[in-house]
């Protein structure tokens, strides 16, 4: 069995729907997950954002020129009257469900249906094209199999045991489609996992079927060695393995959802990343490979903030370094880096939601300082740290650039500077020039 996961830029209009036909068949039994359209799950999340300031009027027009864009959609993408009117009444169901938002107190648990109406638009109108071409299909609705516990993770159990109750409900059908991101939680609410969350959705269900091999289909070669965003001359990388894919997903490389890696790593279970645009490309595969030595890949994470805490006191001072971990951890804020010195730490995050009263905690162990609009450049590869040589090359290519925060050592996949975002596109550039020139 074979995962296909395609993108919002796959499904971005009625000729890259088509497209999709020529991709998805298969000899082999095959899962194909779906993004929303491209810029829907946008135009979902400002409707949203429309009903929290009560503002009606303004939904209701969005929500209008969202129907008008569906339909317009339905027209350029079936070929027949009755797939048609069919898509057309299946449009004007969800926009429905979608203005009966307007009509009542909305909270979180409204705003997750609200979004979750993207992925399921997009699925049911595939699967009424793949109807109207008279291509065998089934549709898997993600809302039946795909659940998060209490904590937020996924319930693999419950994924595994409903998925293939359905599955052999459909024992000869060969192409089955479904929603990625959506999800219920562990109170049957519909909720989602996150933004990217249809990349997780391909590997969770990849594990939970035992997949032969998962495809992450986008709109570009595979996994580049640096941002394209940026620098130019970037190269696709033919080979990762997964500690090397998880780190660059983590870092900053957007084509890959970070917790994606894991269900297919535990599986051990091959993940290729492809272009929709370009399908003869071999992209890059991701699976269990022997290292070999050398930075592959370099990735920017945007958005980071420095936090510091100084304190005399902390001087050999016993579960000090503990008691500022579980700081965070109430109030739920993973630290990316950390440096520490006799009297000082200083610490890297991403998401300051809990920035005031995570300070407000700190400054009971002494005085606290932040320096936000930071970026972390993390170089990955196989960097063991008996190599030689790999430090002063960077450092070399960053000799004009300050550096505010190193880690290195920590992993043999992983070498994390943080400089200011000022300096974030001459670091790339620099990096790229030093590591990749001979390339």
């Amino acid at each position: 069995m074979i995962i296909k996961k395609f993108g919002g830029t796959s499904v971005g209009d009625a000729k890259r729907m088509k497209n999709l036909i020529e991709l998805i068949q298969s000899e082999e039994t095959t899962i194909v997950v779906l993004s929303a359209v491209s810029g829907t799950t946008n135009k979902l999340v400002a409707i949203a954002e429309s009903l929290y300031r009560q503002d009606k009027p303004d939904a209701c027009n969005q929500i209008k020129a969202l129907k008008s864009e569906y339909l317009m959609l339905a027209d350029e993408l079936f070929e027949t009257p009755n797939k048609n009117e069919e898509g057309k009444k299946l449009i004007e169901a969800h926009i429905g469900y979608l203005k009966g938002f307007t009509e009542r107190i909305f909270t979180i648990l409204q705003e997750k249906a609200l979004l979750a109406q993207g992925e399921l638009l997009s699925t049911a109108l595939f699967q009424l094209l793949l109807e109207e071409k008279n291509i065998p299909s089934a549709l898997l609705p993600a809302l039946e199999f795909m659940r998060i516990d209490k904590n937020l993770d996924p319930d693999e159990y419950y994924i595994q045991q409903n998925l293939n109750r359905i599955l052999k409900k459909h024992s000869n059908t060969k192409l089955f489609i479904t929603q990625g991101y959506i999800c219920r939680n562990a109170y049957g609410e519909i909720d989602n996992l996150k933004r990217g969350g249809s990349d997780y959705t391909a590997s969770l269900i990849g594990q939970a079927v035992q997949a032969d091999k998962i495809q992450i289909w986008t709109d570009i070669d595979g996994l580049h060695n640096n941002d394209p965003r940026f620098v130019n001359n970037t190269n696709p990388v033919a080979e990762l393995s997964f500690e090397e894919a998880a780190e660059l997903a983590y870092f900053g490389a957007k084509i890959l959802h970070p917790s994606s890696i894991l269900p297919a790593r535990q599986a051990h279970i091959p993940v290729r990343l492809k272009n929709s645009l370009r399908p003869k490309r071999p992209g890059t595969i991701i699976q269990n490979t022997k290292d070999k030595a050398g930075i592959k890949a370099i990735a920017a994470k945007d958005n980071i903030t420095i936090v510091r805490i100084k304190s005399d006191r902390m001087l050999f001072a016993y579960g000090f370094l503990r008691k500022i971990f579980e700081i965070f951890e109430i109030y739920k804020t993973p630290i990316d880096m950390i440096t520490t010195s006799e009297v000082a730490v200083s610490m890297s995050i991403d998401d300051t939601s809990n920035l005031e009263a995570i300070l407000t905690d700190l400054k009971k162990f002494g005085q606290t300082e932040i320096e936000p609009d930071q970026v972390i450049i993390a170089l990955v590869g196989y960097i063991p740290t008996s190599g030689n040589g790999y430090a002063s090359q960077i450092f070399d290519a960053l000799l004009d650039i300050p550096i505010k925060m190193i880690s290195y050592g920590a992993s043999n996949h992983n070498i994390t500077l943080l400089i200011d975002k000022n300096d974030k596109i001459m670091a790339l550039n620099t990096l790229h020039q030093k590591l990749y020139s001979n390339l």
